[in-house]
């Protein structure tokens, strides 16, 4: 019988039997518009009210300092055009990362397009934003500095208190993406030195189409669209008002029990990688190997093609990833596994096995009994890896 084993946690989890139960409250009962005046809007918002809190508790931030969206993608688009837009009469310069979720690069061309300038830093061997070429960089025109807190492909966590420092000694706005970090490592904001933040629901085992933006007060950001009051006239529209109280639901219990979580996803993972450098020759640990968020392993299998690799995983009921969920049809190579240097044969061997709150020893064991035995025969009879440089 073919087991189920779900390995690609950095792309979505289940939502929680908590989180679903709360949720469908508020889409049986409590299913008022928040923005009406009578007991059905006055139950709505109050859920808004204290989901609102437990993200702002999370992150060390204020209620206040909040704003709901429909995801990462969105927040992350809000931040750097909003900011753009509010500190274009100050200058045009933006700096980012090579390695940034396309949500970013994304929205960093489109302003290329429209005038700004945009200075793409470069990352070191294990995902590392180059501190030195940043302060090269830095000059009297940048209106923001927009720097991930943790790599969705490979895990690297980014120095970016360091970063901070920089940006408020310069008084620039800093924002990071934080949908792959929020609920798996501390953050807070303030020792951070972000003054916008990104993440999302569907990451810690909450909904998806529900996402936030921390704002730190005094910042300043035009909003992309008009027509209502909601979220302080920066994101107008009537709240997802389910999806945002499961999100709230979502962190408090992430947050609840962090550290015993990420102590356990890094026992598997640190197994899992273990005994796949004893059973398999020529492997590689993509990213840092230790300033990573848990659970996370990106592996170069020289000799194959991930993507065969990770059909034959399916059909033995192991599901993985190549990488970024949002680029999984695409053909292109890894824009972040191209920044760090690997050779066309470790890119194209890569995938990526992202653990969670429920992963067992015994789905590991399963997991380490068909993969040396898939990854010899993609390779095929004829395969040497002898030549392979790839460090095990």
């Amino acid at each position: 019988m073919v087991r189920s084993v779900y390995l690609d946690h950095s792309a979505t989890t289940p939502v929680r039997p908590e989180v679903s139960e709360l949720m469908q409250q508020y889409l049986r009962n409590k299913f008022g518009n928040p923005s009406s005046l009578h007991s059905y809007g006055r139950q709505a918002r109050q859920g808004l009210n204290w989901a609102r809190e437990q993200v702002a508790e999370a992150i060390g931030a204020n209620a206040t300092e909040i704003i709901f969206t429909s995801g990462g993608t969105e927040a992350d688009n809000l931040a750097i055009l909003g900011t753009a837009y509010a500190y274009q009469d100050r200058g045009r310069h933006i700096i980012t990362s090579c390695i940034e979720h396309h949500a970013v690069l994304d929205s960093c061309k489109y302003l290329e397009k429209r005038g700004f300038r945009v200075t793409y830093l470069p990352v070191n061997e294990y995902g590392e934003v180059d501190l030195t070429e940043l302060d090269r960089v830095l000059d009297d025109d940048t209106i923001l500095i927009s720097i991930m807190h943790a790599n969705n492909e490979i895990g690297t966590i980014q120095p970016i208190a360091e970063i901070g420092r920089r940006a408020q000694e310069r008084r620039i706005p800093f924002h990071t993406d934080a949908v792959q970090s929020l609920g798996k490592v501390p953050i807070d904001v303030k020792q951070l030195g972000v003054s916008l933040l990104s993440a999302s629901a569907h990451k810690i085992y909450g909904p998806k189409g529900a996402g936030m933006l921390y704002i730190r007060e005094g910042s300043r950001l035009d909003p992309l669209w008009h027509g209502g009051s909601q979220e302080q006239k920066i994101r107008p529209g009537t709240e997802n008002v389910a999806g945002i109280v499961g999100f709230g639901r979502a962190v408090e219990l992430a947050i609840a029990e962090m550290e015993s979580v990420a102590g356990r996803v890094n026992r598997l993972r640190d197994r899992l990688w273990a005994e796949i450098q004893t059973r398999i020759s020529a492997v590689k640990l993509n990213g840092h190997p230790s300033q990573r968020i848990p659970g996370h392993l990106n592996i170069s299998f020289v000799g194959l093609e991930g993507q065969s690799l990770l059909t034959a995983l399916d059909e033995k009921g192991i599901a993985a990833s190549s990488g970024s969920a949002c680029m999984a049809s695409a053909i292109e190579p890894s824009h972040v596994l191209q920044a760090i240097g690997l050779s066309v044969d470790q890119i194209q061997g890569s995938i990526r096995l992202t653990l969670g709150r429920d992963n067992t020893h015994e789905e590991l064991d399963y997991v380490l009994d068909e993969l040396p035995r898939l990854v010899e025969q993609l390779r095929g009879p004829d395969w040497n890896g002898a030549a392979c440089p790839c460090e095990r």
